[in-house]
């Protein structure tokens, strides 16, 4: 695990014992730290009874406590837990803070700082893949794969590669990443910012503010982006300064200009997206020039990062391609939570039978509408599959199915050699499922059961 002796005889509060909250409260104890750890659940709470205070810190003195540690799921604009904390002058913190303040005492490394609305959990995976191919030491944490906390320190020269959604840079104040990633920003979770999209872009942005000078920065072409890149003349200069880079997602051509913009070119190439099995799509082709990017700035040779394009896996949920039967292939993009999100997997096939549905975070069919020409017919699911059904209609042929495996069965007999079946519902799954692994798993089994 990572510890600290920055931590040695201080005083902290970890709100919420889930893998996240236990390694938290590990790395403090064993830096030495005077831990109060809580969890509503019982069983969450026994593991620390005895080896640390187990009370509720909404209702401790909090006087003399470095940090209140609470899991990016608790939202600081409703939940009692942050004026409390500020009643006593006392930052609420996330994990990430904790890594943050923890580097100087790690073995030299970088740090790559990864965020936007859609793909970046796909960006993060590729950059510790071509990390990881070229052997770089690495590892990824944040938003993706295991608590940053709970992995073991990189050897000199590691680079830690971390996913970050907004929640987690909200409760992080001295990240300083040697190269953050700016993908895209479209309304999403505005619940947590009162409904202010600015609010939400800015926070995002905040991962860009919390760095040194001396550090850089990637953007995409998205125009949200771009707006803020500009407004921070603070940062960037007039001129646009030397720290930020524009990379283009629009062609594979695009992706090789990303070169030729961050540094005289070192020896081998990089292919183009036909070439990336994976990596597939518009959006795809934005969060492959990311990745490039970062790893550019890295100082990995051009035929390093060629390879780990090429042998990239993807991730589950995300364009997964499950199974290829009767001349039909079935992708599950169950991570398709927004209409920003499922129009690029639209875009990426054509003659799609597309199951679209759940629980709807925007009303309208948004970026989708424009990819409607890849669509063959709609199979609408959940609690927004009336509305949406009544929005496809005038388009498309559209079944009603309300449930995922009506759904598959209704696509899998109407598709033809040729033709996609794409799991891409635009919605949250929560109006069915547990979170959207569990909605992608259920595809996976169901498409399995066809074969």
């Amino acid at each position: 695990m990572i510890t600290s002796p920055a931590w040695k005889d201080t005083k902290y509060a970890v709100l919420g014992l889930a893998r996240s909250g236990r390694a938290t409260v590990e790395g403090l104890l064993a830096s030495g730290a005077d831990v109060l750890a809580w969890d509503d659940r019982a069983e969450a709470r026994e593991p620390f009874v005895g080896r640390c205070a187990v009370a509720d810190p909404l209702e401790a003195d909090l006087s003399g406590y470095a940090g209140v540690v609470v899991s990016p799921g608790v939202p600081l604009n409703t939940h009692p837990i942050k004026p409390h904390a500020d009643r006593f002058g006392v930052p609420v913190i996330g994990d990430i803070e904790l890594f943050a303040q923890a580097r100087g005492d790690l073995p030299p490394h970088k740090v790559v700082g990864i965020t936007g609305t859609n793909g970046k959990s796909t960006t993060t995976a590729l950059v510790h893949h071509i990390l990881k191919t070229a052997r770089v030491p690495t590892t990824m944490g944040g938003n993706i794969g295991l608590p940053i906390l709970e992995q073991e320190p990189l050897p000199e020269g590691g680079v830690y590669v971390l996913e970050l959604s907004s929640y987690q840079i909200d409760l992080t104040y001295s990240l300083d990443c040697d190269v953050a990633v700016l993908l895209n920003i479209s309304p999403d979770h505005l619940d947590r910012y009162d409904g202010d999209f600015d609010a939400y872009a800015q926070s995002k942005f905040r991962l860009v503010r919390m760095q040194s000078e001396d550090h850089s920065w990637i953007s995409t072409d998205d125009p949200v982006v771009r707006r803020l890149d500009l407004e921070a003349e603070d940062l960037v200069g007039a001129d646009g300064g030397d720290r930020a880079f524009l990379v283009s997602s629009a062609s594979g051509d695009g992706l090789v200009s990303v070169f030729e913009g961050l540094a005289e070119t070192r020896s081998g190439r990089i292919g183009f997206q036909r070439n990336w099995p994976s990596l597939q799509g518009p959006h795809n082709a934005q969060n492959a020039a990311a990745a490039i990017a970062s790893c550019r700035l890295l100082g990995l040779e051009l035929n390093e990062i060629s390879e780990g394009l090429r042998t990239y896996p993807g991730l589950p949920h995300r364009m997964e391609r499950v199974a290829e039967i009767s001349g039909v292939a079935y992708v599950n993009d169950s991570k398709g939570t927004n209409t920003a999100a499922s129009a690029p997997a639209l875009a990426a096939f054509d003659k799609i039978h597309w199951i679209v549905g759940g629980l709807a975070k925007e009303p309208g069919l948004g970026e989708c509408e424009a990819e409607m020409g890849h669509v063959k017919a709609a199979y609408t699911i959940g609690k927004a599959g009336p509305d949406f059904a009544a929005l496809i209609e005038p388009i498309v042929p559209v079944h009603l199915c309300e449930t995922l495996d009506h759904a598959v069965a209704r696509a899998a007999e109407n598709a033809v050699p040729g033709d996609t079946v794409l799991l891409s519902p635009a919605c949250a799954s929560f109006d069915q499922y547990r979170d959207f692994e569990a909605r992608g798993e259920h595809f996976r089994a169901l498409v399995e059961g066809l074969a």
